[in-house]
């Protein structure tokens, strides 16, 4: 049976409430049957400061994933590959027979141009943007835009987007979340090793 699964790549650095919500409602928003959570092991347009272990980081989404249609996976790092292109063009050749929407949100769109072969991931599956405060004009207004602008449908057509040909962009509105990875690590900068198993040292020789 085909499945209509959603992708929502990103560094869950941690994973925390926000991204939960945002991806339950786009499971709402797109009738989707799964939505999967790509953590990513690097992504080239951060800084390497300050990223927790991937370790770390995948169970941190693994269990904001929990008792969901959420699933958290390691596709990136098992496959070694280091570009979002690269990443999706495997995934629809292995499950040839299920349709995919790329999620991403709107302050990503914004420097969508910088993603190698941006035009070439909007050509393997729809693209599902989510409006985020703050970035939307500068959204509207993003390089990648002018280009993407004429494969636009209405939000209220969110659910048919098996039906579309790609491109195709549909701008997703939920109710704001001001929960934020940032702050959350400001709060809590010790929060991977919840997640690192104690290192379990050898007995001492008699």
């Amino acid at each position: 049976m085909t499945r209509r699964i959603g992708l929502l790549g990103g560094s869950f650095n941690p994973a925390h409430s926000g991204h939960r919500r945002i991806s339950l409602a786009a499971i709402d928003a797109l009738a989707l049957d799964e939505l999967w959570w790509l953590v990513s092991p690097g992504n080239p347009l951060k800084p390497a400061a300050g990223m927790a272990p991937f370790a770390a980081r995948l169970a941190s989404a693994r269990v904001m994933a929990r008792r969901s249609r959420i699933r958290a996976s390691d596709v990136e790092t098992r496959l070694s590959t280091r570009y979002t292109v690269d990443t999706l063009r495997f995934i629809t050749r292995r499950y040839p027979r299920d349709r995919f929407v790329w999620i991403m949100g709107a302050d990503n769109l914004v420097q969508f141009s910088a993603w190698r072969r941006w035009r070439d991931i909007a050509r393997t599956m729809p693209i599902a943007v989510v409006a985020r405060p703050g970035y939307d004009a500068r959204a509207v207004a993003a390089p990648a835009m002018a280009w993407l602008r004429r494969f636009a449908h209405p939000s209220r057509t969110a659910k048919d987007w098996t039906d579309w040909s790609v491109p195709a962009l549909v701008l997703l509105r939920f109710r704001p979340d001001p929960t934020s990875a940032t702050l959350r690590r400001a709060a809590d900068p010790l929060w991977h090793q919840r997640f690192v198993p104690p290192i379990s040292l050898p007995e001492p020789a008699n």
